[in-house]
């Protein structure tokens, strides 16, 4: 015992002197061990075997524990064990040089051991916690359960969310459904919810606060469950863990339960070995909300890599915002698609110095044969376009009474051999209704069968533009599956997106462009960018009579505008989904108004640009030849970038009224308003937006008109915007 004191003593020492450049210090006390940075404190309880975490924002998770638990229920909690004991290791992996304060929870007569960590990271604002859990005993754990991070009211704990606007970002697992990111706020009773792979808990006023969130996501679908107290900025509860798997609710709201989750009807598989591994959870307060995402953003980029792209954004159009099923009403024919490669070509700005993907969407397989398609692509070649190609590759769309009794397209197997399977041993069904989906398992061969028979039509088409669609029925829990050592929905979703990227860029190339529609928010490393919400219709409000009551562009931003730092971090760029100059299908006609405030939208959140129009119609060339063949436009989404959100979505209401601005050379800035019936104002701040003590011309960013003077020295300049309208505007140098 004395020599490991005197081992700890020394390293402790030590640690002390090598973070003195990062102002880190760690302090032993008889009772605790305090790691300090300008960021955040961490206190470790020696006798409870508990951490404190405290944020530069004035936030604070108390008194957190530990926890797994076995399938049959079995669960251990590092609270209940008796021994803790505190080791330190120098780690140096891929987020960098620091140290790992590991927290060994032990009890006498109880035959497995706790490893709570904590690594903390040289000059760095945010610490990782992670569990491991092995055996004493020389068995095989079975695990379902593992939470790193258990702060709950029950066990002595305590958390605080500063600010006068305290809210709780919760996210639904995917984009699917229409469902919208909800901002939970505290009430007079109890509030409680289950977000899934990150959270945040801010300020909404100040944007300042937490950032929480898992960065492994090979084998764990990371839950995030929440209570807040009816004492406002108190947490009742605050548990982040591996495991998560939750049935869609019908008779509740979408986001409170409805279809925010995972979608599963099994519960979630098990991890077996002596040592098991939880989820791996970055924790970053600082007092810019924003700045923790990012630095969220490039840990899951060094530890999972993403997919770069060197060229431009690429600039497309989609044929799903003209005819749903291509061909399936016949309103665009093949000869329809010919008629809109031309149009587009004749864009100037659109169409210059870059290929321009013609992306054939879900089609008519009768009429859009692989000769059709081939001679489309020879059309769209002497137009300087290239064809792009839509498929799914986990899920198959079929009629229930086919699942028994067909073969499963390109292969021999049949549709039932190669499905998910729920606790019945029947096959899962993903989407329901007569002509539905249904999953199939990503480790099957006839899965992999499948997906090579879409590639081949792919290159036999000479697609350079790939959307894969309904990713989430591949993640999907299930009593059986093909490979018996894939034991669970992420784990067997990870080795079908491999698998996929493999066979894209050994059939097709490794320069072909992917984007994913329907999909979990992780992993994200097989693809070049995702939809940040569901297919987006463009018109402006779900409340629109004569709308769908879904889809809509004000419902897109209460989801987006939360989720800008993805952008060139988790992907190259981020979709919006595509514009349309008129019409979305047999949708009614949107404004000339609600076409700009779309765009402005898509731009901020640094998404490539497409557009689904049917440029036939004669008002729908005249707005493509003001708006996407603007060059300041054009020009702009060549190499698109996020902006930082100023003031974001709060709450499900479409009244929503946001800001946002880009720092750079050339300083822009927007406002995009929602609401029916209020103007918008927005003062935008010199401490923020940094611009040089110099006079400049507040210039609208699409007319070029000029909209005002910031004269040198002043503090602030304002922005106003009638209601249903937006505003993008450049700080351009007064000379």
């Amino acid at each position: 015992m004395k020599k490991t004191n005197k081992w700890l003593l020394l390293s402790l020492l030590l640690l002390v002197i090598q973070d003195r450049v990062s102002a880190q210090t760690f302090r032993n006390f008889k009772d605790s061990m305090v790691i300090q940075s300008p960021f955040y404190r961490v206190v470790i309880d020696k006798k409870e075997g508990k951490s404190s975490y405290f944020f530069q924002d004035g936030s604070f998770l108390k008194h957190a524990t530990a926890m797994i638990k076995e399938p049959g229920g079995q669960m251990f909690s590092s609270d209940q064990f008796t021994q803790h004991e505190i080791k330190v290791q120098s780690i140096n992996d891929a987020i960098g040089r620091g140290q790992r304060i590991n927290i060994v929870h032990q009890k006498p007569g109880i035959g497995l051991k706790l490893v709570q960590s904590v690594a903390v990271y040289t000059a760095q604002p945010f610490f990782v916690v992670g569990l491991t859990a092995t055996s004493l005993k020389n068995e095989v754990l079975t695990v379902n359960y593992m939470s790193p991070l258990v702060m709950t009211k029950l066990h002595g704990g305590a958390g605080f969310v500063k600010g006068n606007e305290p809210r709780v970002l919760d996210m639904p697992f995917d984009n699917d459904n229409w469902t919208k990111v909800l901002t939970a706020k505290w009430k007079p009773e109890t509030v409680r919810g289950v977000g899934y792979s990150f959270s945040s808990l801010y300020d909404a006023e100040q944007l300042s606060g937490l950032v929480v969130g898992a960065v492994t996501h090979d084998f764990w679908k990371t839950g995030i469950q929440y209570i807040l107290s009816a004492q406002k900025n108190r947490l009742d509860s605050f548990i982040v863990y591996g495991g998560t798997a939750t049935p869609d609710n019908s008779s509740l709201p979408a986001e409170y339960g409805g279809n925010d989750g995972t979608h599963d009807m099994v519960a979630h598989g098990s991890m077996v070995g002596k040592t098991v591994v939880g989820p791996e959870i970055f924790v970053c307060g600082l007092k810019n909300r924003t700045a923790a995402f990012e630095a969220y953003g490039k840990v899951n980029q060094k530890l999972n890599v993403s997919l770069k792209w060197s060229s431009n954004a690429p600039f497309y159009w989609n044929s799903f915002g003209v005819e749903g099923v291509l061909g399936y009403e016949k309103r665009m024919m093949p000869d329809g698609v010919l008629a809109i490669s031309d149009y587009i070509a004749s864009l100037k700005h659109f169409s210059a110095n870059k290929k321009v993907y013609m992306s054939i969407d879900s089609y008519d397989q009768g009429i859009y044969n692989k000769d059709v398609l081939k001679s489309i692509r020879e059309h769209c070649i002497q137009n300087n376009q290239e064809l792009g190609f839509y498929f799914i590759p986990f899920a198959v769309w079929t009629w229930k009474s086919s699942v028994e009794k067909d073969k499963l397209q390109y292969t021999d197997d049949y549709i039932r051999d190669v499905t998910l399977k729920d606790n019945n041993g029947k096959t899962i069904v993903y989407k329901d209704g007569e002509f539905g989906a249904f999953p199939l398992d990503p480790t099957h061969p006839a899965t992999r069968k499948r997906i090579i028979g879409e590639l081949e039509k792919a290159k036999a088409i000479g697609a350079r533009f790939l959307k894969i669609d309904f990713l989430t029925a591949g993640a999907l829990e299930s009593t059986s599956r093909y490979d018996p050592n894939t034991r669970s929905g992420l784990q067997a979703y990870n080795q079908g997106m491999s698998m996929l990227k493999k066979l894209i860029d050994s059939i097709l190339g490794p320069d072909v462009f992917i984007t994913q529609a329907i999909s979990p928010t992780f992993p994200s490393q097989y693809t070049h960018i995702r939809f940040l919400s569901t297919d987006v219709y463009s018109h402006l409000r779900n409340d629109q009579k004569g709308f769908p009551h879904y889809g809509s562009t004000a419902a897109s931003m209460i989801s987006s505008s939360h989720l800008g730092w993805m952008q060139g971090s988790l992907w190259p760029f981020t979709n919006m989904d595509v514009s349309v100059m008129k019409q979305f299908q047999k949708n009614n006609a949107i404004s000339e108004q609600d076409v700009k405030v779309r765009l402005i939208t898509m731009a901020v959140m640094g998404s490539a640009l497409g557009d689904g129009s049917d440029f036939r119609d004669s008002i729908t060339r005249a707005r493509a030849s003001l708006f996407l063949d603007n060059p300041a436009l054009c020009l702009y989404f060549e190499q698109p970038r996020a902006f930082q959100p100023l003031k974001v979505a709060d709450g499900l209401s479409e009244d929503q009224q946001l800001s946002f601005y880009l720092p750079g050379d050339t300083i822009s800035a927007a406002i995009i308003n929602f609401d029916t019936t209020r103007s918008f104002e927005y003062v935008f701040l010199q401490e923020k937006l940094k611009w040089k003590n110099r006079s400049y011309i507040i210039r609208d960013f699409l007319t070029n008109e000029e909209l005002g003077v910031i004269q040198p020295g002043a503090a602030s300049f304002r922005l106003t915007t009638g209601a249903r309208d937006a505003c993008w505007v450049k700080l351009v140098e007064n000379n």
